[in-house]
């Protein structure tokens, strides 16, 4: 909704004093929703019920209010930790524990409808400021792994990475979906998950040489694959790397080596391309989830099989899940329907599942599982780069099995 300026008892329309404040909110909603790239100044003052010339009073251009969205999302998880710092604090490590937990998780559901901003789009903040994102980050990892040195004291550094990496995750999954529960609920829920994850029991080096291993596919060439699949390799990897804006057709023609005329052979263009990567994804999870039911009666068994399938998948293909949660608002209308829909049939038959393991689940908050459980995977697997380490992967999968409580 647009937010007016304040009627006062004599008629007149006063500028709201927390103006530029509300225009960062309705910013990095807008910003979060559509992308970065969708959404312009006039757009933005159009919400607010005000002149672009007056938004122009506050910041000096888009990206200017862009850095100031993202940088303020992450100086709330910052400024909502900060009492881990505070000298005088005489908290045990078990409650400054819970008390973080829950400090992270609070922040991640009043931002929902923004958090996807920092999430996701963050990676079009520039130099400097993307360096303070990544600081502010890191400073509230390192908060959440205070308690955890003093519990936990034999966790090496990566594993107390890993763990606080989770936590992190699995508080930032509800801007990832729109399911719906009451906000106390989504508190206990998460709260439980993410102590469920920072006391988790991570396998040995020993235990994860026993498990297998995926080693990411290797992007193909095109007298391997044959020109149409190298396009579509080729544009994946860019997405990823550069995002969807910043690749130019030439630059995946140059990538493919063929003239960028020879593209529209097989595409239209690049939304084309866009959509034809996220059908070939829509496939081949439908199709694992089929086999990871395939002959199973028990719910928990199906659930470890679609949780190895799951992880397998993402290290082997590690740019798809990336693009799939940065680049989907660059589908066509009808395009993003159809990728809701899979998604939305995914998770329903995860859920289900994970309430036929755990009868204690709603529905809804089988949803919010799951979707916690999916998103760790790849903020996990980016924080490793996707390493191809057994050890990593098995770590992976138990905190998905964890998250699930499966």
């Amino acid at each position: 909704m647009p937010t007016r300026r304040a009627a006062t008892a004599d008629g007149i329309r006063r500028r709201p004093k927390d103006r530029k404040a509300q225009i960062a909110r309705v910013a990095a909603e807008a910003f979060s929703k559509r992308g970065y790239h969708a959404v312009g100044m006039d757009d933005i003052a159009a919400q607010l019920d005000i002149t672009a010339t007056a938004l122009y009073r506050h910041y000096t251009n888009k990206y200017d209010l862009f850095r100031a969205a993202v940088l303020t999302l992450g100086q709330q998880l910052v400024d909502a930790t900060a009492f881990v710092d505070d000298e005088t604090d005489s908290l045990a490590p078990a409650a400054q524990q819970e008390r973080v937990v829950g400090a992270v998780i609070d922040v991640a559901i009043a931002n929902r409808d923004r958090g996807g901003l920092y999430r996701w789009e963050g990676r079009y903040l520039q130099g400097d400021d993307q360096a303070q994102l990544m600081t502010q980050i890191r400073l509230v990892n390192r908060r959440i792994q205070r308690s955890l040195r003093q519990l936990r004291p034999t966790l090496s550094s990566a594993d107390r990475w890993m763990l606080s990496a989770g936590v992190l995750s699995v508080a930032g999954s509800v801007a990832d979906h729109r399911a719906k529960l009451p906000v106390g609920q989504i508190r206990t829920l998460l709260s439980g998950v993410a102590a469920d994850i920072l006391a988790a029991q991570l396998p040995t080096a020993a235990e994860a040489a026993e498990q297998p291993v995926v080693v990411p596919r290797p992007v193909a060439e095109p007298d391997t694959v044959g020109r149409y699949e190298a396009v579509l390799q080729k544009s994946l990897v860019l997405f990823d790397q550069q995002g969807y804006h910043e690749t130019s057709m030439g630059e995946i023609a140059a990538a493919v080596g063929i003239p960028t005329s020879a593209i529209y052979r097989y595409f239209a263009g690049k939304q084309d391309i866009l959509s034809a990567v996220f059908h070939r994804g829509a496939d081949r999870i439908s199709g694992e989830l089929a086999s990871g039911l395939a002959g199973v009666a028990d719910p928990a068994e199906a659930l470890q099989r679609l949780v190895a399938a799951y992880v397998a998948s993402s290290f082997a293909s590690p740019e798809l899940a990336y693009v799939y949660y940065t680049e989907r608002v660059n589908l066509s209308a009808a395009d993003q329907d159809m990728l809701r829909n899979v998604q939305r049939s995914t998770i329903d038959s995860w859920a289900r599942l994970l309430i036929s393991a755990r009868p204690d689940l709603s529905e809804g908050q089988a949803r919010f599982t799951v979707h916690a459980a999916m998103a760790l995977v790849v903020d996990l697997g980016r924080l490793v780069a996707y390493q191809d380490s057994a050890q990593v992967q098995a770590v992976v999968r138990r905190l998905m099995h964890v998250t699930l409580g499966v």
